[in-house]
């Protein structure tokens, strides 16, 4: 059965594509669903769907609640009561307050149960730093929110997941970062993530080895005889089905998938290179590790393009459709 809770997309930068591509996910979503509705300021929305050329009625609704009854004829926008002015391509500052009370009110609202999930629409960091955010990004402040230490980040596509254990750092520190501790901890809340989310029984975990051929055994690098086989066989001895580390050349092929669930990547591009070359326009960001379902699309403000008409939705659709599906799942799964 479907959820009748909504599925809540915050603003994102708004001189970005988010409001772009929130206005077309709609068009595309509103006679199947799923519901979902869109927090930000309702004017701001009606002034882009009328220069974008596109006939999109917007309904300013108070409550989550609303949004169900009124999806399939407009687009439900949550009022932030905030006034927004953006010129597309064009960041500001004076927009960050509004960006980062999206975010926080749409937290607030989903660990109520007002909502199935979370979608979070890209910010742009640099303009956020600015106006005083303390947060590298949107994984880390809704860590914060939820009293998290340590959230884990999957990206998700129609034929591959995959976990970089290490994310946004210089390929030189990532054999001091890469630790016993570290890469147990990550596919812990993987499979944790997959059994209570994506409501896979028992996942089958693949690690990939950080140096080429996984090391050989030590001739090539230490670090997949020292961390990474000692890591597989303390996460079989927890009762993981994890096989690993295998080279990472040849681990992504189709019938190499057919072999696992997830693939746990040492390094951030091992991870996102298959998965963006198989389902660039379709890959979905997924926050696991939270008490709340978050997904995102697997791509950046595009400033470059936002106020053009160009930008497609794919992405946000995709993640949109996950998080209705994994909400489910988490509710499903949650004591009464």
């Amino acid at each position: 059965m479907q959820s009748t809770l909504p599925v809540l997309l915050t603003m994102g930068e708004p001189a970005g594509i988010g409001g772009e591509i929130a206005l077309a996910a709609w068009q595309r979503l509103c006679a199947e669903g799923p519901v979902f509705c869109l927090l930000d300021n309702p004017e701001r929305l009606r002034r882009l769907a009328a220069t974008s050329g596109l006939a999109i009625p917007v309904a300013s609704i108070a409550h989550a609640s609303q949004a169900a009854a009124v999806f399939g004829v407009s687009l439900p926008v949550l009022d932030l009561g905030r006034q927004v002015e953006a010129i597309p391509g064009k960041p500001s500052s004076a927009t960050a307050t509004a960006v980062i009370a999206s975010i926080t009110l749409a937290t607030e609202l989903v660990r109520k149960g007002e909502a199935a999930a979370l979608v979070t629409n890209p910010i742009q960091k640099s303009v956020l730093t600015q106006a005083g955010f303390g947060f590298p990004g949107h994984t880390e402040f809704l860590a914060h929110l939820a009293g998290i230490e340590r959230p884990v980040m999957m990206l998700s596509g129609p034929d591959l997941r995959v976990v970089p254990i290490t994310i946004h750092v210089p390929l030189r520190v990532v054999p001091d970062l890469l630790t016993l501790d570290l890469v147990i901890e990550t596919a812990v809340i993987t499979a944790d993530a997959l059994r209570r989310q994506f409501g896979i029984a028992r996942p089958r975990l693949a690690l990939a080895g950080l140096n080429p051929h996984a090391g050989e055994g030590g001739t090539i690098g230490t670090e997949d005889r020292d961390v990474l086989t000692p890591a597989v066989a303390q996460l079989r001895a927890l009762g993981i089905d994890i096989t690993g580390p295998h080279p990472a050349d040849t681990l992504f092929h189709a019938e190499a998938r057919r072999r696992y669930d997830v693939a746990l990547c040492p390094t951030h591009d091992q991870a996102l290179i298959p998965l963006k070359t198989l389902a660039f326009d379709e890959g979905v960001n997924v926050t696991l590790g939270l008490p709340f379902v978050r997904t995102s699309p697997d791509h950046g403000t595009a400033l470059d393009i936002a106020g053009r008409g160009i930008a497609r939705p794919d992405s946000l659709i995709a993640a949109i459709r996950l998080a209705a599906i994994l909400g489910q799942h988490a509710q499903e799964r949650s004591p009464p």
